[in-house]
């Protein structure tokens, strides 16, 4: 019995030990083999005489542009015009087009076989804005705001998005003051003086291109002071200073920085082939900024003066000597029942003086004028017939006294249902404007906005086109255009011809099609 006993223990220790064998071995036979690679490893050449790269530690450098950008970028912010709801349209001029914040700018560099963008929904605008008074007062562009039932504000270092008001607008220079009401702690950019910069000085621009938030780049002044003209949209009030400084789509509204870290412009339009960054930026001046923001925050609109003249916008100085005078500007026409004119003056007179200050271009003469509170009556000394006069001339409101450059909407009349609805907003052209924008023909009235998803957007008419005929009837006025409106039913073909500026001249362009249902 312990035989057999003996016998069984023997025949089940034997699997044991066999297994207990194998793992000695394995892990035997492993060590060899782990030695051998690492024996292996270590006695291999490298493949290369490189030496291996460290990581240095994260020590800063130091540098003016970063001290700048981490002073200044707490007072820029990011602006965001919320979406639309699914069955309204953005109107024309916002955000629908690659570039279009600075819309304005956007006739000069189409192509001729180029079509205009598809209309779409707005989904959402972006800009940029400065902060300029810790209680939450911000510049930033018009056009950015234009027509936007909502403005939202970021602040950096804080995602929440805040509501703010609109304090103002001033389409002349195409600024716009925001406020935010409830950010405590802001940071305000301190504020420089353009007539200060000079062409070759570095330009630093900060803003959200793109939706980039805080982006910041680096430049210099290119030129100053540049007056684009309404050629290329601009208004006669922007005076510009060129920089090569990266702006994009989002940095509208942004500031342009001189090494100090003062604002020195307000970034707002730039000359592109691409809708993007072409190397050519302009920033509206800080000064006419800061001039126009304290009439806004004051009276929450800007009050321009005027006198009532028509004068030559290229200050020819043959014409100003053959009629006696060696500087001035000579008066093409006088408004009816303008100040000037109630004061006397008259076609042909040179103005040599507004309020005693010496006027020797258009540009000055508009900036003295404009500067002067309306209302006020200032001595103005003009030179006829070989003399001097002086003539009293009350100040008027620039936007009272020229009605007819306000814009008009060409819509349908409410008691006529069938009247085509074009879908634009025209104005007639002045003479002085005409000249201008090179524009030799003698009628025409200039298209303003084009409302989005309208039958103007629909066959290709242009912001900035000029209609100089419909169905081949001629168009000199917004009258006539209303005429021809009145007579065209549904169903019926219509064909402009419409001048537009592309390549530095005036191509003629005919966008046509069936008046729908």
């Amino acid at each position: 019995m312990s035989t057999l006993t003996n016998r069984f223990k023997h025949n089940r220790l034997l699997p044991l030990a066999l297994v207990f064998s194998t793992l000695v071995a394995g892990i035997l036979i492993g060590t060899v083999i782990s030695g051998t690679v690492d024996a292996a490893r270590e006695s291999e050449e490298p493949v290369t005489d490189a030496v291996p790269l460290a990581i240095p530690a994260a020590d800063p450098v130091e540098n003016q542009f970063s001290e700048l950008a981490r002073k200044v970028r707490p007072s820029v912010v990011s602006i965001t015009i919320p979406e639309l709801s699914a069955n309204e349209t953005a109107p024309q001029g916002y955000f629908d087009r690659p570039e279009e914040f600075f819309r304005r700018f956007f006739g000069l560099p189409n192509q001729p076989n180029q079509r205009p963008p598809a209309p779409r929904r707005r989904g959402g605008g972006q800009g940029s804005g400065v902060i300029v008074d810790p209680k939450g007062y911000i510049i930033t562009n018009e056009h950015v705001v234009r027509d936007a039932e909502r403005i939202r504000v970021e602040f950096v270092g804080d995602d929440e998005l805040y509501d703010a008001k609109l304090i103002g607008v001033d389409a002349e220079t195409d600024l716009a003051v925001v406020h935010v009401d409830g950010k405590k702690n802001l940071q305000a950019a301190p504020i420089g003086n353009s007539d200060a910069a000079n062409i070759g000085d570095w330009a630093i621009a900060i803003g959200s291109p793109f939706g980039y938030k805080e982006t910041v780049t680096v430049g210099i002044i290119s030129a100053k002071p540049r007056e684009m003209g309404p050629t290329f949209g601009a208004g006669e009030f922007q005076k510009f200073l060129q920089t090569d400084a990266a702006i994009n789509p989002g940095n509208s509204g942004g500031p342009l920085l001189n090494v100090r870290g003062e604002v020195i412009g307000i970034n707002t339009a730039i000359i592109s082939r691409t809708g993007g960054y072409d190397g050519i930026g302009f920033a509206l001046a800080s000064n006419i900024a800061v001039e126009t923001y304290n009439q806004i925050i004051r009276y929450g609109r800007v009050s321009r003066g005027s006198i009532g003249v028509h004068f030559s916008a290229d200050d020819n100085k043959s014409r100003i000597r053959s009629y006696g005078a060696e500087n001035g500007v000579f008066v093409s026409d006088v408004v009816d029942d303008g100040p000037a004119e109630e004061a006397g003056m008259q076609a042909e007179d040179i103005i040599l003086s507004v309020d005693g200050i010496k006027i020797d271009s258009g540009e000055k003469l508009i900036e003295v004028v404009a500067a002067t509170s309306v209302g006020k009556t200032v001595p103005v000394e003009v030179f006829r017939d070989g003399r001097a006069l002086t003539l009293d001339v009350k100040i008027a409101d620039r936007q009272k006294l020229y009605p007819k450059n306000a814009e008009v909407q060409i819509d349908a009349p409410e008691d006529d249902e069938e009247t085509v609805h074009f879908g634009i907003t025209v104005r007639e052209i002045s003479p002085d404007h005409r000249a201008e924008m090179n524009l030799d023909v003698s009628g025409g009235i200039l298209v303003a906005q084009v409302e989005a998803n309208s039958f103007a957007d629909d066959i290709g008419v242009m912001a900035q086109d000029v209609i100089v005929a419909v169905n081949r009837m001629e168009i000199g006025s917004i009258e006539e255009l209303r005429e021809i409106q009145k007579q065209l039913r549904p169903g019926q073909d219509v064909s402009f011809k419409v001048l537009r500026w592309i390549d530095q001249e005036w191509i003629t362009r005919y966008p046509a099609g069936v008046v729908p249902d």
